[in-house]
Parts: C-alpha cells; structure tokens; sequence
C-alpha cells in the first residue's frame, strides 16, 4: 500500500446539460414518497445524524463542509441496508399482491408463512451482505453470500452472525458476483446485486432507489441551504448514480458539481472515461486497496448511463487519501463533532481536504469551482465495521 497521497482526476468535457431518462425515472417524486414510506415502516429506523463541520471548513477555506454519517445506520454501521430492505420489501411486496408503491415491513412480516422458503444470494465486501442477511433474517427467509478473497474475517462472521450462509471464494469481488448469479440460475435463488447488467435490472434499480433516503433525510438537516460540490463514492457505482440521480430530480435548485470518486487500484470509472468510448470497461486483477466497499471492477450498466452523461468529474485516489479522510474525521479540530468513517466512507472527505489543503493540488480546485463561497456535502457510507482495522489506521 502506498503511503503517498495520489490523486487523478477526469473532468467530464462531455457531460450533457441534458438530464438523463434514468436518473428522472429512478430518482423521480413518486419514488422518493414509496422508499420513504417503507423505510419509516422499519424498527428501529432513524434518520442518521448529518455532521457539520464549521471549523474543518474554515481550516480549508470553504463555507461548508456537511458530512453525512451512516455509522449508527440500524447498528449495521453502513447506508447498504437502505438499498436491500427496499429491493427486498419491494420484490416480496409484488409476490404477496401489496401495493407496490406504498408497503410497508409489518404488511410483509405478517404473511412470513409464504416466504419462508424464498432464499436470496448475493456478492459483498462486507456491508451490502450483512443488510440481505439482516432483512432476510427479520422477514424469516434464507440469505446465502459469496465474498471476495482477503475479505474481512471479522465482517465474515458479522454475516454469519445473521444467520445467513457466508464463505470467502478465491476469486475477486467481479467474481464474486458471477458466482453468485450462477448459483441464483441453478438453484433458483433471487440475486440481490446492486450491479446491473442487461437482463439483470429491475433489482438493482430498486436497490439504488432504496439508497435515496440518504438524500431524503439530509436536505432538511441542511437548514435550507444547498451544496455547490458533492462527492461521492464509486464501486460498482449504483451509490453514485443513485445520488445524483436525486440532485436531478430538484428542478428548482441549481445542480451542484458532481464528483465520482475510487480507489486507484479499481478505478473502473475513471479508466473507462479516460478511454472516451462511450463504453464502460474493466479493471482486472485483485483490486488490492483498503476500500474494500469499492473494490470492483465493473461499472454497473445502469450506473454508468447515468454517470457519463451527468457527472462533472472522476477521481481516483490512493489508499492514503482515505486514511487521511479518517483521521481527520476521528479526530476534529475542536468545536467540530466527531465522525467514526471506515476505509470506504472516507476517501471523499480525505479528498476534499487533500483539494484545497495540498498545494499539489490547488489548480485543480480551481478547476473544480472549489472557492471559499462553496458548500460541499459527502457521505461517509460506513462506520468502523472492522473495528481493529479502524483502530489500527486511525491510531
């Protein structure tokens, strides 16, 4: 791993002043009232806390810097149950004959009896396992989860824990996934991936729709203000495309700048932009960074649609940046609140600072409209789901 702090960026020349269809359909009204609606249904649900960070931002010379913090997000320490639980609720919602666009957890559970035998499979780092495996557990179906070798043994058992059938393959976390598909087409099993490929869509869809809560929840925790800049995390890239896809959605606020950011070992964003065909490609190989939430290889067909065509710019970043976002995140200048972010929650706010704190990269910001009238708002996806892990980088 190395310790140095590298940033590239793509900026996106050929990015459409025209909205995609996709991101209008899956981010539209109609779907924000039903993902909200099925979420409020759940126990324990809570809106996570937006942290701002008034004395970072002055440290850095911006307005603003809002972090939104998913690690106390239904104690699962990551926003992935968001996506799960809706495409879970949703799919379970039309086998019982519900209202598609308006159930709720209790409508489901109290039909448990004829979906006991349903089993839903799936590829993960980690987190996006631990969310199937915890709404199959409290719906009363079956989970079984495929992960990528050097996965975390601790976020191994947390699956497990959850009643689900976990293993770690030799293979990486692409393989992971078709894996995964191949056991659903043979054992007649429901592929819960938020990557989508043609043939396979209406579930990633719902997942990235189940992501829009996120945004849902933080506007009115901004206090009526509204972001210039958002950055925001890639691996497959449904999290991204989900985010900006709400931003699109809001006719009467300006679009804020919109920045895709990974990891420099599975940057397949990046790559395929720089490649300038159009088309989405592949990064091969283990895809050896401690971003495992990020570690993949291939763009999602739906999420890449949206991101070329309406996204600003593509970072890629060394593993150092998102060390450095998690120190200052777990250790914040005084009169700012703490943040408890893993390896992929902090790599945008590790950016962020690395833009207008290393000299290295000021023309860039200027690039990026990054001046001391912008507000800029990132999500920190997770919170310490490997707690040695966290302690060893943080301390």
């Amino acid at each position: 791993m190395s310790k140095q702090v590298e940033i590239l960026c793509y900026i996106n020349k050929n990015r459409s002043e025209r909205i995609s269809p996709k991101a209008i359909e899956l981010a539209s009204p109609d779907v924000q009232k039903s993902v909200a609606y099925f979420h409020q249904s759940l126990p324990g649900y809570d809106p996570t806390p937006l942290v701002k960070l008034t004395q970072l931002a002055k440290y850095i010379d911006i307005s603003e810097l809002w972090v939104k913090s998913e690690a106390t997000r239904f104690d699962l320490k990551a926003f992935k149950v968001l996506g799960a639980s809706y495409a879970i609720g949703k799919l379970l919602a039309k086998e019982l004959r519900l209202d598609v666009n308006k159930f709720t957890f209790e409508q489901i559970v109290s039909q448990a009896v004829k979906i006991q035998n349903l089993t839903f499979v799936t590829a993960t780092d980690g987190n996006h396992g631990r969310a199937v495996a915890l709404t199959a557990n409290k719906i009363g179906c079956k989970a079984v989860i495929y992960m990528p070798k050097g996965s975390s043994k601790v976020r191994l058992k947390a699956i497990q824990n959850l009643g689900a059938k976990a293993s770690i393959i030799n293979g990486n976390y692409d393989d992971a996934v078709r894996l995964a598909a191949k056991m659903s087409d043979e054992k007649d099993w429901i592929l819960l991936q938020d990557t989508s490929w043609p043939g396979n869509e209406e579930i990633p869809i719902n997942i990235m729709q189940g992501y829009l809560t996120l945004l849902i929840e933080s506007i009115p925790q901004l206090d009526g203000k509204w972001p210039s800049h958002v950055f925001m995390q890639a691996g497959v890239g449904s999290l991204a495309a989900s985010v900006l896809s709400f931003f699109c959605n809001c006719p009467d606020k300006p679009k804020p700048f919109f920045g895709v950011v990974e990891p420099t070992e599975a940057a397949c964003f990046y790559k395929s932009m720089n490649i300038a065909d159009g088309k989405p490609h592949i990064v091969q190989g283990d895809l050896d960074t401690i971003m495992a939430g990020l570690a993949c290889g291939e763009p999602s067909k739906i999420a890449w649609e949206i991101l070329k065509q309406n996204a600003d710019a593509f970072f890629s970043c060394s593993d150092q940046v998102t060390i450095n976002g998690m120190r200052i995140l777990g250790n914040p200048l005084e009169g700012d609140d703490r943040a408890i972010s893993g390896e992929s929650g902090a790599v945008t706010t590790g950016l962020v600072y690395e833009l207008l704190n290393n000299s290295m990269f000021h023309g860039l910001a200027e690039k990026l409209g990054l001046t001391a009238d912008s507000t800029v708002l990132v999500i920190s996806t997770e919170g310490d789901t490997d707690p040695d892990c966290y302690r060893k980088i943080v301390w």
